[in-house]
């Protein structure tokens, strides 16, 4: 095989990579011109927002320390509202409750008064029923029965319907006196 290579692949060699790395030097230099560039942009764009958001920030700022101690204090008032509208919510439960329980009772009350009542007035009909309609009922018996004896010695006859009718009110008058 071959021992050496000829001088010249050597030199050729060397130029390409001589090349190379002023190629690779060249695209390093535009790389920094152009990061430089970026760079210096990005540093106005910084000074620019720093010069519009800091004070907007400060300005937030002062705001947020203004309402703090107003919110705190708001926050304090609804939570001593919201322990005072519970405890009167409560109180006002409590005190209908009681209202109702009264009620109730007033009610139970009343209604046993109209139950008494009523039975009174039911015992007393019945009192008033037996006292007047009975006593009236035998008083009819009586002139129905003193009736019928003028007319048998009247001579008078007396017809089926009659005899009927005076059986039947006999047997009714003699059939309220024995509950009685």
């Amino acid at each position: 095989m071959h021992d050496s290579l000829p001088p010249i692949y050597y030199v050729v060699f060397t130029g390409v990579t001589a090349l190379a790395v002023l190629l690779q030097a060249v695209a390093l230099l535009g790389i920094l011109l152009v990061v430089r560039k970026s760079a210096s942009k990005m540093f106005e764009i910084a000074d620019e927002v720093k010069g519009k958001a800091l004070p907007a920030i400060a300005t937030t700022q002062n705001l947020l320390d203004d309402i703090s101690p107003k919110l705190k204090v708001a926050t304090s008032n609804l939570t001593e509202v919201s322990h005072t509208l519970r405890d009167q919510v409560n109180h006002a439960n409590a005190t209908v409750e009681s209202l109702l329980e009264k009620t109730n009772a007033q009610i139970r009350r009343v209604d046993e008064m109209v139950t008494a009542t009523f039975d009174a007035l039911n015992q007393a009909s019945k009192a008033v029923e037996i006292a007047v309609a009975l006593p009236a009922r035998r008083v009819s018996g009586v002139l129905h029965g003193l009736r019928v004896g003028m007319e048998v010695l009247l001579g008078k006859k007396q017809t089926a319907s009659e005899r009927a009718e005076a059986n039947g009110l006999a047997e009714q008058t003699s059939a309220e006196e024995k509950p009685a």
